[in-house]
C-alpha cells in the first residue's frame, strides 16, 4: 500500500542535510524562500561540514540524516544537494521510525537513491524536485511546483514536446530519477519494481555511450517492456569524445525503446537543467 506523507502547512518545520556532497557554496536565499513559504527551517550538521568531496564523513552523514527522519516534529527533509554520497550511507540507515512518521523527503541527482528506497522498501512516497544548491538559478515554474508539490497544491505541466515522441495518455504510478543511479539500484534493496509504472529518467555528464549502456542494462534486466509509459528528461552537459557515439541520448533512448507500445515523452522539464520541475514519486499520474 502506498503512503502520502502529510502534506506541509504554514509553520510546519523542515530540515536540510546533505547526504552525499559538501556544498560549495552558502545557501541563504533558499532558507529565504522556504521562511517565505510560512516554513521553519532547522539546518544539520552536515550543511556546513566537509570531508572531501563529502559533506562530511559516512558517520556524520549517516548520523544527521538519521536524527531528522526519527524527529516528529519534523514534517519534511530537503536535501541541501547530490553529487555523491548516499549509496554509500542508505544501508546503515534505520527507517522504522520514520515509516511511523512519514515525511517527504526531497532531492534529485544522488538523492535518487534514497528516494527510490523510501518507495521500494516501504511504498512512501517522496519529491523529485529542487535543492537549495539549485535555487539561486532555478525557474519561478521550478520552484512553484516545489511549493506546490510539499503543500498538496496542483501541478501543471507545460513544455515543448520533441518530434521524437510517441504521443499517448500514461496513466499509472511514477517512479524514477537519475538513470545512472537507477542502474546502480538493480539488484538491491532500493530496487524498484517499474511493471505497470511510468518511469522518468533523467542525467547529466554522461557519453551517449555509457546512455546506452545503462539503458540496455533496464532492457536485458526487465525494466522497460512493461512501462505504462516512459518521460524522458534532461541529458545535458555531454563529455567530449574522441570517436562520436552518432547518436544523440534522445536517439539512444529511442532506439532502445521503440519496439514496445507505450507513449514516450521527450523534453520533459525535470534533470540538472534550471526548470527541474517537482514530480512525486509513488504517486498515480494524471492527478
Amino acid at each position: 500500500m502506498i503512503k502520502q506523507p502529510a502534506y506541509l502547512k504554514k509553520g510546519d518545520k523542515i530540515a536540510i542535510v546533505c547526504p552525499a556532497s559538501k556544498l560549495p557554496r552558502g545557501i541563504d536565499s533558499a532558507l529565504q524562500i522556504f521562511e517565505s513559504w510560512g516554513l521553519e527551517v532547522v539546518m544539520g550538521k552536515t550543511v556546513n561540514a566537509k570531508y572531501h568531496q563529502f559533506a562530511g564523513d559516512d558517520t556524520l552523514r549517516t548520523e544527521d540524516l538519521q536524527g531528522f527522519l526519527d524527529d516528529p516534529s519534523v514534517k519534511a527533509i530537503i536535501a541541501g544537494r547530490g553529487g555523491y554520497g548516499c549509496i554509500r550511507i542508505i544501508d546503515a540507515l534505520d527507517f522504522s521510525l520514520f515509516v511511523e512518521h512519514p515525511k517527504w523527503l526531497v532531492g534529485f541527482s544522488d538523492i535518487t537513491v534514497l528516494l527510490c528506497h523510501v518507495y521500494a522498501q516501504f511504498g512512501i512516497q517522496s519529491i523529485h524536485g529542487p535543492m537549495p544548491y539549485t535555487f539561486d538559478d532555478a525557474t519561478p515554474e521550478s520552484l512553484a511546483s516545489l511549493k506546490a508539490a510539499l503543500f498538496g497544491e496542483k501541478i501543471t505541466y507545460n513544455y515543448q514536446s520533441s518530434p521524437l515522441n510517441r504521443d499517448g495518455n500514461m496513466q499509472g504510478i511514477l517512479v524514477g530519477g537519475n538513470l545512472t543511479l537507477l542502474a546502480m539500484t538493480i539488484g538491491s534493496a532500493s530496487e524498484v519494481d517499474y511493471d505497470d509504472k511510468i518511469l522518468f529518467i533523467e542525467d547529466i555528464g554522461e557519453r551517449p555511450a555509457a546512455i546506452d549502456r545503462m539503458m540496455r542494462m533496464l532492457k536485458r534486466a526487465g525494466k522497460l517492456a512493461k512501462l505504462k509509459g516512459l518521460i524522458v528528461g534532461a541529458f545535458n552537459e555531454l563529455p567530449d569524445e574522441k570517436i562520436p557515439f552518432g547518436q544523440t541520448p534522445e536517439e539512444v533512448i529511442w532506439e532502445i525503446v521503440k519496439e514496445y507500445d507505450y507513449p514516450v515523452w521527450f523534453n520533459f522539464p525535470v534533470g540538472h537543467i534550471d526548470d527541474n520541475r517537482a514530480v512525486i514519486i509513488g504517486k498515480e499520474y494524471p492527478y
